[in-house]
């Protein structure tokens, strides 16, 4: 059965006039590669997402934090459109749901890949991108993002999660947290990583990352996040 496009247009408060953009940015490039014939897929939209997204971003940053320099800026962006904060707001969204997906990756549960969703989700910035102009592209990526990070009104850092996690944690306890790769996926040269931070048998974060030490600190600043609340 066809995706229901309806539905994710209302999710996301914009309607395509051109709703094979939105076909298009929902395309896994997998579709392509298993027909063996020409197929549009994500990819040219995600490379066009990504660079609309760092502009949005960086304007919203640079006139929010106005005495803050380049370093941490550049910081923060990265936290913002690193691949599993991207692959939560496709989560947000559902769009695990309107994937389309070769049989073989289907099998390979690339529904859930975190890689597959932060790359539809850039894309989807791409097509809103074409489809509408720059305004209609900042608007959806300012209401995706508020869920995340709110107003803004606290930069948002990367300097050392784990060491700022584990100064917090033993400032109470004399434990350290530990860290636990609970799920692997995809191929050798594109896998994902699932890790949970543990703290006196409860778990304080879980983060996504294409290896172990970035799957470690992103769990890190979930765990942050959590304690920060």
């Amino acid at each position: 059965m066809a995706p229901d496009f309806d539905s994710l247009q209302r999710e996301i408060q914009y309607q395509f006039r051109d709703t094979g953009l939105l076909r298009q940015a929902l395309t896994h490039p997998s579709v392509a590669h298993e027909q063996g014939r020409l197929v549009q897929h994500n990819q040219r939209l995600e490379f066009l997402g990504d660079s609309v997204l760092g502009v949005v971003l960086t304007r919203e940053l640079y006139e929010k934090f106005p005495e803050v320099s380049e370093g941490p800026l550049t910081k923060a962006r990265a936290q913002m459109i690193n691949r599993r904060t991207l692959a939560e707001q496709a989560r947000q969204i559902a769009l695990q749901n309107y994937l389309i997906l070769s049989r073989g990756e289907e099998a390979n549960l690339g529904r859930s890949r975190a890689s597959a969703l932060a790359d539809a989700f850039e894309a989807l910035i791409g097509a809103v991108f074409l489809d509408g102009g720059f305004e209609e592209a900042r608007g959806f990526v300012l209401r995706s993002f508020h869920r995340a990070f709110g107003e803004l009104t606290a930069i948002p850092t990367l300097d050392n999660p784990k060491g700022e996690l584990q100064e917090i944690l033993q400032a109470k306890s004399p434990d350290a947290p530990s860290y636990e790769v609970v799920h692997a996926s995809g191929p050798d040269h594109d896998r994902d990583f699932e890790c949970v931070v543990w703290h006196e048998g409860i778990a304080l974060g879980r983060g996504l990352g294409k290896s172990k030490k970035a799957a470690e600190s992103e769990a890190a600043i979930a765990a942050l996040k959590k304690l920060r609340g």
